[in-house]
């Protein structure tokens, strides 16, 4: 990923914000990227929210639709092991989605069929059955709490704040939209067909782009993002939330969790703490004996891989030394107490 790449990508979106056309953009969008990462598009409305470009969070959730529509064919994948595993968070919200795609579709031939039928028994019985799989959709609301509670927090704890903000918030708009078609919908026959009709397609079209964004756009910064605990903790915590339509048809164990389990059995229970000292009993031939001492602080072990939240993003410690190491300049760097600490390997 590239500052150039981020900056044209930023450039669209400023150039659709001041009126020019998704058509316009499209060539030139074509032309630049193979790919877009869903890191990149993460860092974009990061920076198009924190700039003085005068785009507001209010300009970058109507800019959602249009920008989501550009990078449909250009997004690339990504593929982490397990997320196809029945139970996995990932393969949950999928399954959801196509629970709650089956829905829409149930309800918009129930709406077709509507004004096709002239006995007035089959309307009694039709409204019903748009009562009920309109009452299926609005599970779609469990659906986005779970992804507003359990996955919007870490994405932010990841300097992912942008796409949360603005994702809710789109959240909130299909929920009223979602709110004014079902309030249509209980009120037929005293309401028109039609108008029934074009409540719930002004729903339908901003939750079905959601469903894309969701799956194209958010679940992969998440399989960029996330490791195996954070997705362990998802799945402890979403019974806690409930599911849409479906239920999980089993429970997601990843093979590293059970490997830990196996091994804890064979390990020592651990020894006792008592005000700060450690007490260690030690079996021998002769009997046992105690020992007690005071640990010395354990270091923690950095992963020189793992990526941290780094000002306007995120970067490994690997990575930041290698950005460092390849600027044109010596750096070093002496603490307050007049220590040295650091300097780069600077290349000519």
């Amino acid at each position: 990923m590239t500052d150039e790449r981020i900056h044209i990508l930023r450039d669209i979106l400023l150039e659709l914000h001041n009126g020019a056309s998704p058509e316009s953009v499209q060539e030139r969008f074509d032309a630049t990227f193979t790919g877009v990462s869903a890191i990149e598009i993460s860092l974009m409305e990061h920076e198009l929210m924190n700039s003085d470009s005068g785009v507001t969070f209010e300009d970058v959730m109507e800019l959602c639709d249009v920008h989501a529509n550009l990078f449909k064919n250009a997004v690339k994948g990504v593929e982490v092991e397990d997320t196809d595993h029945p139970g996995h968070p990932v393969r949950v919200f999928k399954d959801e989605n196509l629970a709650l795609r089956a829905a829409l579709i149930r309800v918009r031939r129930l709406l077709s069929t509507y004004e096709s039928v002239d006995d007035e028994e089959m309307l009694v019985e039709m409204r019903k059955g748009l009562v009920r799989q309109m009452g299926l959709v609005g599970q779609f609301d469990i659906h986005y709490q779970r992804k507003e509670e359990l996955f919007f927090p870490i994405m932010e704890r990841y300097g992912h704040d942008s796409p949360p903000k603005v994702m809710w918030g789109v959240d909130d708009q299909i929920r009223d939209l979602f709110q004014t078609a079902l309030v249509a919908t209980k009120s037929l026959p005293e309401v028109p067909i039609s108008t029934v009709k074009e409540a719930f397609e002004a729903f339908a079209t901003e939750f079905e782009s959601m469903i894309f964004k969701e799956e194209s756009i958010l679940l992969m910064i998440l399989l960029e993002s996330f490791t195996q605990d954070d997705w362990i903790q998802i799945a402890e915590e979403s019974d806690a939330y409930g599911y849409a339509i479906i239920r999980p048809s089993e429970k997601w164990v990843p093979e590293r969790q059970s490997f830990v389990e196996e091994k804890s059995v064979e390990e020592p229970t651990q020894p006792e703490t008592v005000d700060g000292q450690v007490q260690q009993v030690i079996d021998t031939p002769e009997g046992q004996f105690t020992i007690t001492f005071t640990p010395k602080e354990k270091e923690t072990v950095l992963d020189r891989n793992s990526q941290q939240a780094f000002g306007n993003g995120y970067l490994s410690v690997e990575q930041a030394n290698l950005i460092l190491n390849h600027l044109p300049m010596e750096i070093t760097f002496v603490n307050k107490d007049d220590i040295f600490q650091y300097y780069n390997d600077n290349t000519p």
